[in-house]
């Protein structure tokens, strides 16, 4: 098969890495070639983050170019306008309709840029917006909302559901698990 590539982006402290476990270990479990890079950005909380996942027969490397990326997770709007480039044509924009102010905001150096999901719609791209904060607050905790829209993409990829229960029970601790299912299957049906 040819080589798959999807993004996961946010904020540090949003849990990319979480993430990027649960779908590593959903595409190996799968067969397939699985390169996830280093997490690039501020890897402290509030900073810009970004996680490549590439997978395939044989991957090389886990570097997306732009208009590569057959799909991107975005935990965080200004996150999703900021990476829509590297969408390939037909890719999925999933992202969640939370605001987190970067610091220029913070700081009254700049406005947080309004109507960005009318925008993304706009592009005529497959972008879906999610109350991933709402559903993950529903789920029992606002930090699952990784999870919820892992739930999403798990929708668009096509893989059983069983291998997702199976990656939420190898990488998330067991006193958060039933949350974070809970959490996954509130996404999967949004």
């Amino acid at each position: 098969m040819e080589t798959k590539s999807i993004m996961i982006v946010g904020v540090g402290g949003q849990g990319s890495l979480l993430a990027s476990r649960l779908l590593g270990n959903v595409l190996l479990s799968q067969g397939f070639d699985v390169k996830v890079s280093e997490v690039h950005g501020m890897s402290q909380r509030g900073g810009s983050v970004v996680t490549y996942v590439k997978y395939g027969d044989k991957v090389y490397s886990p570097v997306i170019e732009k208009g590569e990326a057959d799909a991107i997770i975005a935990f965080e709007q200004l996150e999703a306008a900021r990476w829509v480039p590297y969408l390939k044509k037909g890719g999925h924009l999933i992202f969640s309709t939370q605001k987190l102010n970067p610091m220029p905001v913070i700081t009254g150096a700049a406005s947080y840029p309004e109507n960005i999901p009318e925008k993304l719609k706009a592009l005529g791209i497959d972008a879906i917006p999610v109350d991933a904060l709402s559903l993950a607050k529903e789920a029992g905790s606002p930090k699952a909302s990784n999870v919820v829209l892992m739930g999403v993409l798990s929708t668009k990829m096509g893989f059983p559901e069983k291998v997702w229960q199976d990656a939420l029970e190898k990488c998330v601790p067991a006193k958060f698990l039933e949350m974070n299912k809970k959490a996954f299957e509130l996404g999967k049906n949004s």
